[in-house]
């Protein structure tokens, strides 16, 4: 078991203000691998002071400079790729092998694109008569969730530094270990003193402290729903910018007009979409629009694959499907899989318990229903976990119609013969990015949603700019 018992403030480890500790469980084995401290507001409040502090010099270092700090960050988890990717699947439960390419090859990612963007971005452009300039918001308070930890907390803190501001990070308290990791990382690199500040501890107390504090000038939030709507709440009495990326519950439209073998492709893939991370994935596909003419076909062949798939632990060779992160998780997912069976959907593959031979371990069955109607519960609200829901369309515009039904719109897919329908279809989807016939996703191009799925942009340079405030000069 390791301990972490000091926070990264001012360049610097150290102790609490408070005395308590929280554990960190490992979602294998479910036994206690790590321990944090327990923040507390008065600790947030020293890493705020911190942060504003270091921002005059930091914003005004010129950006090639910082964009060599973010390289060098990016070089230094390279090289503690393993060991990263080994710390998250026994946080998360995401296959080891996945864990290298995304939960650590992502972040690298960011804060390589991040450079790369501080050395080229055009920080002012002439309008008539008048000089408009970006200029970095200021401190930055960032709040994570722990089903991408790190990747979460690079799409914030790596744009964020590399625009010029000073960050504030909170990492969720159930995968916290890789947080610790990079701040260690920032520390080797000779980071300037406050310009990135680490403080782990509950929502209810350090989130709302960050979301509360008069240092901190934006907060960038991912998390549910309902505990975005509540930093927007705390934030609004000191009129800060708010960037949420909250959840999701995208469509996958499969279109009629697919032969028989690629009809059935589009359906193993979006299995697949829905089950990555073990359906811990806000943007996962877990609503599958098909033709009722070919509902059975698509039965077919999403049993052969959720039937297929090994559940186990990550670190095995072979496995798809690792546990989930928590015990609450796993008991909310197996809640959602009851509710769809009360309701009256067709269960056509996994079910209710633990998957067989795996008594320890937060692990669940893969499971897929079929004949969800739009108004169930399991078409409605986000699960989190390896659940999907198969909803039969008569006609394309009730298939658009569907997909756009619920509060959220953070992603969707849409597969047909035709790809310029696909196109189209895809434009009239309510959601921030749209997967065109198995089109790869793109780290680098803007990731967020519309309706309740969040507010503003990630990655990339969208996610570069949403770090920056906008002033006219009128020459």
């Amino acid at each position: 078991m390791t301990t972490y018992d000091k926070f990264y403030i001012n360049g610097q480890w150290v102790a609490s203000k408070g005395s308590s500790s929280i554990d960190v469980i490992d979602s294998i084995t479910e036994e206690v691998m790590a321990t944090i401290p327990e923040g507390t507001a008065q600790d947030v409040a020293d890493a705020a002071r911190a942060a504003r502090a270091a921002f005059d010099s930091w914003s005004t270092l010129p950006a090639e400079e910082r964009a060599k700090y973010m390289n060098r960050i990016g070089d230094a988890l390279a090289g503690r790729m393993d060991e990263i990717a080994s710390a998250i699947s026994r946080e998360t439960g995401m296959n080891k092998m996945l864990s290298q390419l995304v939960q650590v090859g992502l972040p690298i990612n960011s804060f390589k694109t991040a450079a790369a963007l501080a050395e080229s971005f055009n920080f002012s452009k002439e309008i008539g008569s008048s000089l408009v300039v970006r200029e970095p918001i200021g401190v930055v308070g960032c709040i994570t969730p722990w089903n991408y930890p790190l990747h979460q907390i690079a799409a914030k803190v790596a744009y964020a530094m590399a625009a010029g501001c000073t960050v504030v990070l909170k990492p969720s308290e159930v995968a916290p270990i890789d947080a610790f990791m990079l701040a260690e990382i920032i520390h080797e690199v000779g980071l300037p003193a406050g310009v990135f500040n680490l403080v782990t501890g509950t929502g209810p107390v350090v989130g709302e402290a960050i979301a509360a504090s008069e240092d901190i000038d934006m907060v960038s939030f991912t998390g549910s729903t309902r505990a975005g709507r509540r930093v927007m709440q705390v934030g609004a009495e000191s009129i800060k910018k708010i960037a949420l990326e909250l959840g999701g519950k995208s469509a996958n439209i499969i279109c009629d007009d697919l032969d028989a073998e690629t009809f059935g492709k589009a359906v193993m893939g979006g299995v697949g979409k829905a089950f990555l991370n073990s359906g811990q994935t806000c943007s996962a596909l877990t609503r599958m629009l098909v033709p009722r003419t070919r509902l059975a076909e698509a039965e077919a062949a999403a049993a052969v694959v959720a039937d297929g798939m090994k559940v186990g632990d990550p670190f095995a060779e072979g496995t798809n499907l690792g546990p989930l992160a928590s015990a609450a998780q796993r008991d909310r997912v197996q809640m959602y899989i009851n509710k769809g069976i009360e309701e009256g959907a067709t269960l056509i593959a996994g079910g209710l318990g633990a998957p067989e031979g795996l008594s320890t371990g937060f692990y669940v069955k893969p499971t897929v229903f079929s004949n969800v109607t739009h108004n169930m519960t399991i078409a409605q609200e986000e699960i989190f976990g390896p659940v999907l829901s198969i909803l039969p369309y008569d006609t394309l515009d009730e298939a658009v119609e569907i997909a756009n039904g619920t509060v959220y719109g953070l992603a969707g897919a849409v597969f047909s013969a035709d790809k310029d329908k696909a196109i189209a279809i895809a434009r009239r989807m309510k959601t921030g990015q749209v997967e065109v016939n198995g089109g790869a996703f793109n780290p680098n191009a803007p990731f967020g949603g519309y309706k309740q799925s969040g507010i503003g942009r990630e990655l990339g340079e969208y996610g570069f700019e949403e770090f920056l405030e906008i002033k006219s000069l009128q020459l």
